[in-house]
């Protein structure tokens, strides 16, 4: 049995946690043989950021790098914030940003022998 010792002793009046609005942003671009190509975004409050490769080629099977990071010259990418993939509808990267300007990108991770266009997602508070 659980006690309650304040029970019923509340004003009445409660206040719901506000859910940040989330926001998507869809990058494009060419990643050259051997290159990356960078593209930067701002997180606005804390959650949960998904950053999704929806398109590369071609070919269309093509495997790719993508990563989540602090911009600067490149993109540096988090510890744990890269992952190599082919193109999906399918998340390839999720986690708990806090507020600040972020970059996502898109690399040759060695198997490329042209330029390669792509189509990244980044869905964020």
């Amino acid at each position: 049995m659980v006690a309650c010792a304040s029970c019923g002793k509340g004003n009445g009046s409660t206040t719901a946690p506000s859910t940040p609005t989330t926001k998507t942003d869809t990058f494009t671009g060419t990643v050259q043989v051997g290159g990356s190509a960078m593209n930067n975004f701002s997180v606005n409050a804390a959650g949960q950021v998904i950053v999704t490769l929806t398109a590369a080629g071609p070919p269309a099977s093509v495997t790719m790098g993508v990563g989540i990071g602090s911009p600067g010259d490149v993109c540096g990418v988090l510890p744990g914030g890269s992952v190599t993939t082919p193109a999906s509808s399918t998340a390839q990267l999720s986690g708990v940003l806090t507020p600040g300007t972020y970059c996502v990108t898109v690399f040759d991770v060695g198997n490329q022998t042209a330029a390669i266009s792509y189509t990244v997602t980044v869905a964020h508070p």
